[in-house]
C-alpha cells in the first residue's frame, strides 16, 4: 500500500481537541482560566503603566520587570483566544501554517522568559554582591543591549523547530492534535515520517536554554546569600533578602512547573493524557497570572505607586 493512501498529504487544516477526556467539562475548566487570563493581562498591563509613567521606576530591575510583564502578555494572548474558543465556541480547527507561527511564539516567549529571569538575577547580584559599581555597569544602554539579545536569542534558537516540521515532512498519521494549544512535540507526533531529528532538536532547545539560565540563577543567588549572610547588621541582611524574596518566588514557580510539563510530558506515559494538557495549560497561565500579584504585594515602590495611581 502506497504512502498517500494510509496518511494525509500536506493538510492546510489541522483540529485541537481541547483536553482529551475532559470535553464534557471543558466550558467549566475555561472559567478559571479566563479569569487568570484576564488578571494577568490586566496585572500586566497595569505594571507596565506604573514602570513607564514613573520616573523613579526607570532603574535595571524595573525595567527587566516591565519587559517580563509584556512577555506574559504575549504568551497568554498568543494560547488563551483559541483555547477558550475551542472550550466555549466549538472552534477546534486551526490553519496548519497558523499552528506553527503559534508554536513558534510560545516557545520563543517561554525561552524569553527564562532569559529575563536570568536577567534580573545577575542584576540582583550585581546590586547586592557590588553595590558600588552597579549603576555603572547596568546602564540603561546596556539593559537595552541584555533585552535585544534574550530576544533574538529565543527567536533564532526556536526556528530551526518551525523548518524542521514544515520542511521535513508532507505526509502526516492524522490532523487531529490532543492537545488545547499547538506545542512542538503535538505537532511532530502528527508526522508519518521519522521524528528523531525533531525530538533531538527539542531536546537540545529546552536543555540549552533551561540549563544555561537555571545554572547562571542558581550561582547568582547562591552568591547573594553568601554576601547577605556576611552583611554585619540584621537590618541590612532583611533589606537585602527582600529585595530578593519576589525574584526567587517568580523563579521558583516558572522552573518548577516547567520542569513538571516536561518530564510528565515525555517520561510519564503511565499518566493520564488529560494530566499533562492540564499541567502544560497551567504551565504557561500561572506564571503570568502569578507574576504581577507578586510584585506587587512583595515590592514596596510599585505597591505604592499602584494604590496611588489607582486612588488619583
Amino acid at each position: 500500500m502506497s504512502v498517500s493512501n494510509i496518511t494525509i498529504y500536506m493538510p492546510s487544516v489541522l483540529t485541537l481537541i481541547g483536553i482529551p477526556g475532559l470535553e464534557s467539562v471543558q466550558r467549566w475548566i475555561g472559567i478559571p482560566f479566563c479569569a487568570m487570563f484576564l488578571i494577568a493581562v490586566v496585572g500586566n498591563a497595569v505594571l507596565l503603566m506604573v514602570i513607564r509613567s514613573e520616573r523613579s521606576l526607570h532603574e535595571p530591575m524595573y525595567i527587566f520587570l516591565g519587559m517580563l510583564g509584556a512577555t506574559d502578555i504575549a504568551l497568554t494572548s498568543s494560547i488563551m483566544p483559541k483555547m477558550l474558543g475551542i472550550f466555549w465556541f466549538n472552534m477546534p480547527e486551526i490553519y496548519f501554517d497558523s499552528c506553527l507561527l503559534q508554536m513558534w511564539f510560545i516557545h520563543t516567549l517561554q525561552c524569553t522568559e527564562s532569559g529575563i529571569l536570568l536577567a534580573m538575577a545577575l542584576d540582583r547580584f550585581v546590586a547586592i554582591c557590588y553595590p558600588l559599581r552597579h549603576a555603572t555597569i547596568f546602564t540603561h544602554q546596556l539593559v537595552s543591549q541584555i533585552g535585544a539579545t534574550v530576544i533574538l536569542r529565543a527567536a533564532i534558537l526556536v526556528a530551526p523547530c518551525l523548518v524542521l516540521i514544515k520542511c521535513r515532512f508532507q505526509f502526516y498519521h492524522t490532523t487531529v492534535i490532543s492537545h488545547s494549544y499547538c506545542e512542538h512535540m503535538a505537532i511532530v507526533k502528527l508526522a508519518a515520517g521519522n521524528v528523531r531529528i525533531n525530538k533531538i532538536y527539542g531536546l537540545f532547545v529546552a536543555f540549552t536554554v533551561a540549563g544555561f539560565d537555571l545554572t547562571f540563577i542558581t550561582l547568582s543567588y547562591i552568591q547573594i546569600f553568601t554576601t547577605v549572610f556576611h552583611l554585619p547588621q540584621k537590618e541590612a541582611r532583611l533589606k537585602a533578602f527582600n529585595t530578593c524574596i519576589a525574584h526567587i518566588c517568580v523563579f521558583l514557580q516558572f522552573y518548577l512547573l516547567a520542569f513538571f510539563s516536561f518530564f510528565t510530558h515525555r517520561f510519564g506515559s503511565h499518566i493520564p493524557p488529560y494530566i499533562h494538557i492540564l499541567f502544560s495549560s497551567i504551565y504557561l497561565l500561572v506564571p503570568p497570572f502569578l507574576n504581577p500579584l507578586v510584585y506587587g504585594v512583595k515590592t514596596k515602590q510599585i505597591r505604592i505607586h499602584v494604590m496611588k495611581m489607582f486612588c488619583s
